[in-house]
């Protein structure tokens, strides 16, 4: 039914038909508002107190009264987890749309519940300027207001189409109605059938419960879902269930403790005699005392080594948003722990499921063979066709997605392949082009944000070069310009005293190793790079990269980098591109738990003669660093990184104590100095492949020996060996390396 004039002559009568509909339909409604500040802030305000709200919440950076707490937009995700029934977006007024917290908040309102968003009246007409929130885009030399705005311009088209959204513009005394109150069904749909579980509330949680109680060794389970499924809430679910059957301990991550919120929420409805705190819940049962405790990413495998966990039988690991986390951590914890469980989201504002599919089940299939998916369909939170969840799926670009497998292939065998620069305005226009370009990059990298769309096309000294077969994209890469810094204002960032924002790679390189000359200099840094993965090894990403590079030289720039979280394969591919290693994070990262790895390229001589100098310095500095800050460093990561620089000489002298040793003379720890060296000439003889390469046994043997000569620790196939069999071992590698070193007659 449509509502009728009448109806409209107060806010309270047409926001309870709102509010009807959508609780008869299990929908949530959307008011859009672009007005100016006052008028729209005037009007949320009325629509806040028209009704009794469950915990509305007002995000902004103020606000409208004093009997009303404001949600700043970078406090989002301390809601997620809870429900609201009315959300109120101020992005009219400052800090300005923040798309993080629009993806973050948009699944915190339940069904019947209403999203207020407040834009300026300009947007009304599908046109926009950078707000406020574009001070976090900026970086030096440019000023917020000298900034592109296709991302907003963008949103504002997307709600002038979104028909049911009620628009409420300056020139309306009542917001004209969307669809949602047009023709209900004719015949009420029959309810669906409970579960036979209590604690469920669809068949499909039910289905995910069951597989989550019953796992068994090296069979992983993958609960992949949209938001508002319930998934999380099925791991609560099967938590307790696990704990009731007698395990008394499991261990919970995600890449926030927000994110698993619904977990301990359902532990503590069907356990209210249990107690929680921060990042546990404890209770007692028949089996004893029992816990489940949640872990950041980045401490589970340290909780491994604590004098109560035996290692041999961990506990059960439950990690949620797994999409958001970086596949080789992934991949270590599905080696360390036998019952597994990974959940993510499909169409995530916080990295996706597709992209997991494609970076992680290759790994699965390999590794446990037996592991099995289940998919939740069913909405939890709010029914089929929700015009909330529709609308922040096209706004954020949930849904994007490269072109088809059978599509890229055949593109690639019909037409060459050819690198095309775009212009950012042109692709903010063209939808199908966003999606298939932007659809690789989430689809490529562990964690891609709602913001990392407004980077890519407003963001300030950005280039986008993406590869093409035909009218099919099959691979881009993200630049982004950095350096040229005045040498007053570079020699303050390297005395500590300035830190201006942005050049992430031309600062960290001059702050942290003193090169100031990285600040003067211009780069062009590859903030992303993504290649379709059908044709992957097939020369495309290669291409773009010596595209950037071409490109680089005729705009006078004569440095290329990159940075990324230092994961062997990656090493070997920029390796293979002609990029050196200059600096590694001493620490990881929270969120990857990885260390960032900086790389860089020189386009001149110059350049190389620069670059080269600052690989020495870091070549020199790596040895002591394996030996402290980064003694618990991945072995093939550190091979990745010992295999760069020139091989040492090997001399009689350093032969013959090789060779001492090897027969039985001495301790490891008085031939250490002589074995590295002996190892670095080794290694850095063997062709630049090897790096990436699978060795033979002897081979992995001797590169397993870097953990032990350079970071003092045992590997997996001498942990176990007492010391004279560990000792014997290292005389056999000393061995081997002897006879790969014997200098010709």
């Amino acid at each position: 039914m449509n509502a009728s004039s009448d109806d409209m002559t107060s806010s309270s009568a047409w926001l309870d038909a709102l509010v009807d509909a959508c609780r008869e339909r299990r929908h949530r409604g959307v008011i859009w508002i672009p007005a100016s500040p006052e008028m729209a802030r005037a009007r949320a305000l009325s629509l806040w107190r028209a009704r009794t709200w469950h915990a509305p919440l007002w995000v902004g950076q103020t606000a409208p009264g004093d009997t009303i707490d404001a949600l700043a937009p970078r406090q989002a995700r301390t809601r997620l987890g809870r429900e609201h029934d009315l959300i109120i977006i101020d992005a009219g007024a400052e800090p300005g749309f923040d798309p993080d917290a629009f993806g973050a908040l948009s699944g915190t309102l339940r069904a019947g519940g209403v999203l207020v968003i407040l834009t300026p009246a300009e947007w009304a007409a599908g046109q926009a300027r950078p707000d406020d929130d574009y001070t976090r885009l900026a970086h030096w030399p440019h000023a917020p207001t000298t900034l592109s705005a296709h991302y907003l311009a963008r949103l504002a088209r997307g709600l002038r189409r979104e028909p049911s959204i009620w628009r409420w513009p300056d020139e309306h005394a009542t917001p004209h109605p969307g669809r949602l109150l047009e023709a209900r069904a004719r015949a009420s749909t029959p309810a669906p059938v409970s579960p036979d579980d209590d604690a469920c509330i669809t068949h499909d949680q039910q289905e995910a419960v069951h597989r989550l109680t019953r796992l068994r060794r090296r069979r992983p389970v993958v609960l992949s879902a949209d938001r508002g499924r319930g998934k999380s809430a099925a791991l609560g679910i099967a938590a307790a269930r696990r704990l009731a059957a007698g395990e008394t301990t499991l261990w919970v991550t995600a890449p926030r403790q927000a994110a698993v919120e619904p977990l301990f929420e359902r532990l503590a409805a069907l356990y209210p005699h249990g107690h929680r705190d921060a990042a546990r819940f404890q209770i007692t049962l028949e089996a004893g005392e029992c816990e489940v405790r949640f872990l950041a990413p980045d401490a589970v495998m340290a909780a491994l080594s604590e004098p109560d966990v035996d290692r041999h039988a961990p506990p059960t690991l439950f990690v949620d948003e797994a999409a958001a986390i970086p596949t080789p951590l992934l991949a270590r914890w599905l080696e360390a722990f036998p019952r597994l469980a990974f959940a993510t989201t499909v169409h995530g504002y916080e990295g996706t499921g597709r992209g997991f599919q494609v970076r992680f089940y290759a790994r699965l299939s390999r590794r446990t063979p037996d592991w099995r998916e289940i998919r939740l369909r069913e909405p939890v939170r709010w029914a089929e066709g929700d015009p909330l969840e529709r609308l922040t799926r096209d706004m954020l670009l949930l849904d994007a997605a490269p072109a088809d497998d059978s599509e890229a292939e055949a593109a690639l065998a019909a037409a060459p392949l050819r690198i095309r620069w775009l212009d950012r305005a042109t692709l903010a226009d063209d939808e199908h082009a966003l999606e298939a370009l932007f659809g690789l990059l989430v689809q490529a990298h562990y964690r891609t944000t709602p913001s990392d769309l407004r980077q890519l096309l407003d963001g300030p000294d950005v280039r986008l070069a993406v590869a093409y077969a035909g009218d099919t994209c099959l691979g881009v890469c993200q630049v982004q310009a950095e350096g040229g810094f005045p040498a007053d204002l570079a020699e303050r960032v390297v005395l500590g005293e300035r830190r201006p924002r942005g050049h992430l790679l031309a600062q960290s390189l001059a702050a942290h190793g003193g090169w100031q000359t990285a600040l003067t200099s211009r780069w062009w840094r590859i903030m992303r790079i993504a290649v379709h993965p059908v044709v992957r090894r097939r020369g495309v990403g290669r291409a773009l990269v010596e595209a950037v590079a071409t490109a680089a030289c005729t705009h006078d720039v004569a440095h290329l980098g990159v940075s990324f979280g230092a994961e062997a394969t990656l090493i070997a591919f920029w390796r293979r591109m002609g990029f050196i290693s200059l600096r590694l994070g001493l620490t990881r990262e929270a969120a990857s738990g990885e260390h960032a790895l900086m790389m860089g390229q020189g386009l001149t001589s110059p350049a190389e003669a620069s670059l080269a100098t600052w690989a020495d310095d870091f070549q020199h500095l790596l040895p002591s660093l394996l030996t402290f800050e980064l003694a618990h460093l991945e072995t093939d990561v550190v091979t990745a990184l010992l295999h760069e620089g020139s091989a040492p000489e090997v001399s009689g002298d350093l032969y013959a104590r090789l060779e001492r040793f090897a027969q039985g003379g001495g301790e490891l720890a008085l031939a250490r100095p002589w074995l590295c060296r002996a190892w670095l000439a080794w290694w850095r003889r063997q062709p630049r492949e090897a790096a990436g390469a699978m060795p033979d046994e002897d081979v992995q043997a001797l590169l397993d020996w870097a953990a032990t000569l350079f970071q003092g620790r045992d590997v997996e196939a001498t942990r176990a060996m007492g010391r004279q069999a560990r000792l014997a071992h290292w005389r056999r590698l000393a061995g081997l390396l002897g006879c790969r070193l014997k200098p010709t007659p």
